[in-house]
């Protein structure tokens, strides 16, 4: 690995506002879940439904079937004439209780987190450019001293930002769970209302639940090299919520097939009305009860909504090429896993998160040239074989394929929604060159 030489001179020094929340309403319940056409264990509205059976073609042969577990929301935007955003919610099947694994989906809190805790912290000098040095101070810890993406070879918050939401990097998310711990993580989703979180693991490593409860020591200094702020060595006493999650019929341990349900119990857990909420608390925090608000600045808003809508090819620092890292990356609803160039005028902020089966996107869309947008969220799982771990997921077949033709047609209806205000959606456009 390639080490600046800032970074050595760093190793030596180591080793020596308040509105009132806009209405959000919902459409009329289903009046019947004894449908065949449909399997519905959640909450559902049958103005989701009507829409959804009009397109028997595409989604019948999935929502017809329980192992899919589909879940939606789509949310409707209707601007009052004062320009701010009123929200109507369409459900299927939402039922927080129906456990999914939400894989990187939870990389979208921890950023956001990382962001509030600088503001909480209000130390002259340290913020997302400051230079974030992480040490290994037990059992599965590893160091970072440079980052050899970056122009100048420095780990930064900022930087592992940009990676988590342009590319959903699992080690810059690593890195930010460690800086935030553990107990930090939870008790702040919790305070918010989020209850039913638990993101008590690292993603892509093995550990075990001791060493995630561990996270490592971590230092931030200026430029010349002076210590601004250090975290030590954390090592959470949070008492998780008791669950009996298991799913399937077996799963791989190393090469060895084991005929038992996988046990998600202690994996992370998120609903996707947690997700689809904190989506729109990053494009609207006024339609957001304060109490769920999280604590950033403008120009913290503004930069998680840039990295959250830009094509990766149009980063320059982190660089990822177009073979690898197409234009639509990333970018579930609408485009699945289609390898094509990013509709004109469209742009999609969004999270996505895909591991055991489970294709997960909670996404706003803004169609400037139609003065379009709503929100719009879903899960499906693709294991038909009941067996991970396997690597063999119904992703192409059945998970993609659902994902964008769900979003297509959401987006053909909002087209031709008759909205009496025209939306302003300046706010959400940005020099992407830059």
């Amino acid at each position: 690995m390639k080490i600046f030489p800032w970074a050595v001179s760093m190793f030596l020094l180591l080793a020596t506002a308040c509105t009132t929340p806009v209405k959000i309403s919902k459409s009329r319940l289903i009046e019947s879940k004894n449908d065949s056409s449909l399997y519905v264990s959640g909450i559902t509205h049958a103005f989701l439904i009507d829409i959804l059976k009009q397109h028997a073609d595409l989604f019948q042969s999935v929502l017809s079937n329980p192992d899919y577990k589909v879940q939606i929301i789509y949310s409707q935007i209707d601007r009052r004439k004062n320009g701010k955003a009123g929200f109507t919610d369409h459900y299927f099947n939402i039922n927080d209780s129906s456990y999914f694994y939400p894989a990187s989906t939870v990389k979208l809190p921890i950023a956001i987190l990382a962001l509030q805790k600088l503001n909480e912290l209000k130390i002259a000098g340290l913020d997302k450019n400051t230079t974030m040095i992480s040490e290994a101070g037990y059992s599965g810890q590893t160091e970072v001293y440079n980052d050899p993406s970056t122009p100048d070879g420095r780990p930064t918050i900022e930087h592992y930002i940009k990676k988590i939401l342009l590319v959903s990097d699992n080690d810059a998310f690593n890195r930010l769970y460690e800086f935030l711990g553990q107990e930090y993580i939870n008790n702040r989703l919790h305070k918010m209302g989020y209850k039913e979180v638990q993101i008590i693991h690292r993603l892509d490593i093995s550990l075990s639940e001791d060493e995630n409860r561990h996270t490592n020591p971590v230092r931030f200094f200026d430029t010349s090299g002076k210590l601004i702020y250090e975290k030590p060595l954390g090592a959470s006493k949070l008492l998780y919520a008791e669950r009996n999650t298991k799913m399937g019929k077996g799963f791989y341990r190393g090469d060895q097939l084991v005929h038992e349900p996988f046990d998600f119990s202690k994996k992370n857990r998120m609903s996707l009305k947690t997700l689809h909420n904190i989506v729109r608390s990053v494009m609207f925090p006024e339609a957001i009860p304060k109490k769920q608000r999280f604590d950033l600045t403008k120009s913290d808003y503004e930069f998680l909504r840039k990295y959250m809508s830009i094509t990766p090819f149009e980063s320059k620092f982190p660089f990822y090429d177009r073979e690898n890292y197409w234009d639509s990356y990333v970018k579930f609803l609408f485009y699945g896993s289609e390898k094509i160039p990013m509709k004109e005028g469209i742009r999609i902020f969004n999270k996505v998160g895909d591991a055991y089966g489970f294709l997960i996107d909670a996404a706003y869309f803004a169609d400037y040239n139609n003065n379009v947008e709503f929100m719009l969220s879903a899960v499906i799982h693709c294991n038909s074989d009941g067996i991970f771990n396997d690597d063999k997921y119904d992703y192409d077949q059945v998970g993609f394929p659902f994902m964008k033709h769900l979003g297509q047609v959401i987006y053909d209806l909002e087209l031709k929604r008759t909205k009496k205000v025209i939306p302003d959606l300046s706010k959400f456009r940005f020099n992407y060159t830059q």
